[in-house]
């Protein structure tokens, strides 16, 4: 249990976090600010006015732990002239690399892994009044019984923070922790340890909160969301198809996604729930990795690209108008000029909305790490550059089809343009999604972010659809 902080002594307290990696790790930020602000934090986005300065980090690729380590290296002298400011680092990283952080950076003053965050209060008190190096870590996936393992990855549920969120209407909830699949390049079922889904009545509960808030969007979150499974002591088990149905009739909430999901679990159960509840995005993230038989093995992916592709038949068979996405790993050890062929034919044939594509990073404690990184790294940007560029083309043609249509899309604030435009008027380009996750932009007004507009689309590139919203005049006859 934290133990309860002097609200006065803290009411001026500075925080600054900045977070790396995926929607896992937005959310974890979000917990680790809510339980800070009943701590008497406030948040800030100036690194140099803060006293407290965290990292929620990512360590899925070496390019953005490189990024954390630049960073930390950067706030040396900060330290030097403030040795009040407190510094710490969260999340995959902390667990990966344990002590080796304070070797590289010995002014951090605590690290803690993504199982232990509900400890940050308690332990940034500590580090300032103690000035000394603390850590909080779960346990590695053989340093003891599977409960205890388990334990030292509990998940928490403080009160949010909603200034973290995508928008005031968006929210994640996450329904699991950890993962069980042991991918070779993966490093995540170390650093988040064991699969452990939360009881569902909890998560039910928690969305019921989020959206008498206001959300009208949530998004499950799970590493292998679809792999979610919680068994009661009556033996009654619930699956994610049960999840979506236990929400989806909650008056305010308009919208439920959920990712990411692996191939072997994407069950007729789940489909069926997608196809049959309205309120359900027909958007699916299926991460293939590869399209060649003899990489997903070496991957220990356990699903031949066949299989894959039965499964995305059985998607487009029960849902139609299923917008599936992927990723891929370019220059995994041993893929050759041939096997690249074959996740290109993949790509062509699936036909993916889009596809997030990465050059093969070797990660340290994984079993693919000792294996030789023997594909040339001009090799990998090339295969990098042309998978992007059929999957692009792609893209480029499926979105023409909507021109002429009008779609509703869910406004979620200024687009990525318009901000990067010192302009502060109500009138600027908008952004939006449609109910299975396409971009759109259109010119509005700020004040319409947070609702559901009909937009008629007037032209379309591979990323982003462009729209006009549809206006109803009232026309008097004389």
């Amino acid at each position: 249990m934290v133990a309860p902080v002097d609200s006065n002594q803290t009411a001026t307290r500075k925080l600054y976090l900045e977070t790396v990696g995926c929607q896992m790790n937005v959310l974890d930020s979000e917990l680790v600010v809510g339980g800070l602000r009943q701590a008497g934090y406030e948040l800030t986005h100036n690194a140099k006015e803060a006293d407290t300065i965290l990292f929620n980090t990512c360590s899925v690729r070496q390019h953005a732990e490189d990024k954390i380590y630049s960073a930390l290296g950067r706030l040396k002298r900060a330290k030097n002239q403030r040795p009040d400011l407190v510094i710490g680092v969260l999340g995959c990283m902390a667990q990966k690399d344990q002590q080796k952080i304070f070797s590289r950076a010995p002014h951090v003053d605590l690290i803690c892994s993504p199982g232990q965050l509900a400890r940050v209060p308690e332990m940034i008190d500590e580090a300032r009044t103690s000035r000394r190096q603390l850590a909080a870590l779960g346990l590695g996936r053989k340093e003891g019984p599977t409960l205890q393992i388990l334990g030292s990855f509990e998940s928490y549920d403080p009160l949010r923070e909603p200034g973290l969120r995508p928008t005031p209407f968006q929210a994640y909830v996450r329904l699991m922790m950890g993962c069980d699949k042991f991918c070779t390049y993966c490093i995540v079922p170390m650093v988040r340890g064991p699969e452990q889904g939360r009881p569902p009545e909890s998560i039910v509960e928690e969305v019921r909160r989020l959206v008498g808030e206001g959300c009208r969007e949530i998004t499950y979150l799970g590493q292998t969301v679809n792999s979610y499974k919680y068994q009661h002591e009556d033996g009654r088990t619930y699956r994610l198809s049960d999840l979506l149905a236990m929400v989806h009739d909650f008056e305010g909430l308009d919208r439920i996604k959920f990712i990411t999901n692996y191939p072997k679990d994407m069950t007729d159960d789940l489909l069926e729930a997608v196809r049959d509840l309205p309120k359900v995005s027909s958007y699916l993230h299926v991460p293939s990795q590869s399209g060649c038989d003899e990489v997903l093995k070496a991957m220990k992916r356990g699903y031949t690209d066949g299989e894959y592709r039965e499964m995305l038949h059985r998607i487009h068979e029960t849902i139609p108008d299923a917008a599936v996405s992927s990723d891929f790993i370019v220059g995994f050890p041993g893929e050759t000029d041939a096997s690249f062929e074959k996740t290109c034919d993949l790509v062509r044939d699936a036909r993916f909305k889009n596809s997030f594509i990465f050059k093969y990073s070797p990660r340290e404690g994984t079993k693919a790490f000792p294996l030789p990184d023997d594909v040339p790294e001009d090799v990998k940007k090339e295969r990098n550059n042309e998978l992007l560029a059929i999957q692009s083309a792609i893209s480029a043609e499926d979105n023409e089809r909507f021109v002429g249509q009008i779609v509703d899309i869910l406004v979620e604030g200024p687009s990525k343009t318009s901000l990067k435009v010192d302009d502060e008027s109500p009138v600027r380009q908008m952004s939006g999604r449609t109910h299975n996750d396409y971009i759109v932009v259109y010119e509005g007004n700020q004040r319409q972010a947070g609702q559901i507009l009909p937009v008629r689309i007037v032209d379309a590139t591979p990323h982003t659809l462009f729209g006009e919203v549809v206006t109803h005049e009232l026309v008097s006859i004389g």
